[in-house]
C-alpha cells in the first residue's frame, strides 16, 4: 500500500481537545452586517399613538369632539336603532343645544319687570331636570344604560326641537295671525313626534319588554313640555 494506516492512538494517553478549538476555523464575510438595533414595530408605535391623545394639538381634539357631535346630530336627524349614541356618549352636544334652545326662548324685559315668559336659567333648568328624571326613571324601571348615556341620548333629541324654535322665530316676524299659529303648530307636531321617535329609537331596547311603556311615557311628557313652550313662545 502506498500510504501507511496510522495506528489508532491511546484514548487516555491522547491530549485533551480545547473546548473552543473550532471556532477559529469560522470566519465571517465582509458583505453580512453584524451591526443591529432593537426597535418597535412601526405598526405596534403607530398604533399607540392613535390611542392616545395626549400628544395631539388642542386644534385636533376641538374638531375630534366636534365632528363626533356632528355624526350623533346625523343620527339624530335620521333616527334608526343604532348604539353610537350610547356607545360614544358625550354631554358637549345636549348643552349647546340647551344653551342654544334658552337663548331663542329668552323674552326681554321692559324697566326690569319680569313678563311672566321662561328666562334663560328657567329654560336650562327645565330640560337638565326633567333630563335626569327621565333618567333615574329608566334605571328604577330596569334599564341596562348607565346614566350619562341616557342624559346623552334625550339630549341630543332635543334637536328637531330646537330645529323647530328656529323655524318659530322666523315665522313669527310676519306677525301674529292664525295662520301664523297653524304653521308654528304644524311644524312644532312635527318635530315633537321626530324628537319622541328618536329617542325611543336609541332606548328601547334598553328597557325590559313589560316596561316599555312605562319608560316611554315620561319621555313624551318630557318633549310635550319643552314644544309647548315653544308653541306659546311670543317675542316681546
Amino acid at each position: 500500500m502506498a500510504e501507511a494506516e496510522e495506528p489508532a492512538g491511546d484514548p487516555a494517553t491522547a491530549s485533551p481537545r480545547p473546548l473552543f478549538a473550532g471556532l477559529s476555523d469560522i470566519s465571517i464575510s465582509q458583505d453580512i452586517p453584524i451591526e443591529g438595533e432593537i426597535t418597535i414595530p412601526v405598526r405596534s408605535r403607530t398604533r399607540e399613538f392613535d390611542s392616545s391623545t395626549l400628544n395631539e394639538s388642542v386644534r385636533n381634539t376641538i374638531m375630534r369632539d366636534l365632528k363626533a357631535v356632528g355624526k350623533k346630530f346625523m343620527h339624530v336627524l335620521y333616527p334608526r336603532k343604532s348604539n353610537t349614541l350610547l356607545r360614544d356618549w358625550d354631554l358637549w352636544g345636549p348643552l349647546i343645544l340647551c344653551v342654544t334652545l334658552a337663548l331663542m326662548l329668552q323674552r326681554g324685559t321692559v324697566d326690569g319687570e319680569k313678563d311672566g315668559g321662561p328666562q334663560f336659567a328657567e329654560v336650562f333648568v327645565i330640560v337638565w331636570f326633567g333630563a335626569v328624571t327621565i333618567t333615574l326613571n329608566s334605571k328604577l324601571l330596569g334599564g341596562n344604560i348607565s346614566f350619562f348615556q341616557s342624559l346623552c341620548v334625550l339630549g341630543y333629541c332635543i334637536l328637531p326641537l330646537t330645529v323647530a324654535m328656529m323655524i318659530c322665530r322666523l315665522v313669527l316676524l310676519a306677525g301674529p295671525g292664525p295662520v301664523n299659529f297653524m304653521i308654528r303648530l304644524f311644524v312644532v307636531a312635527v318635530m315633537f313626534a321626530w324628537s319622541v321617535i328618536a329617542s325611543t329609537a336609541f332606548l328601547a331596547d334598553s328597557q325590559p319588554p313589560n316596561r316599555k311603556i312605562l319608560a316611554v311615557y315620561p319621555v313624551f311628557l318630557f318633549y310635550f313640555v319643552i314644544s309647548w313652550m315653544i308653541l306659546t313662545f311670543t317675542p316681546q
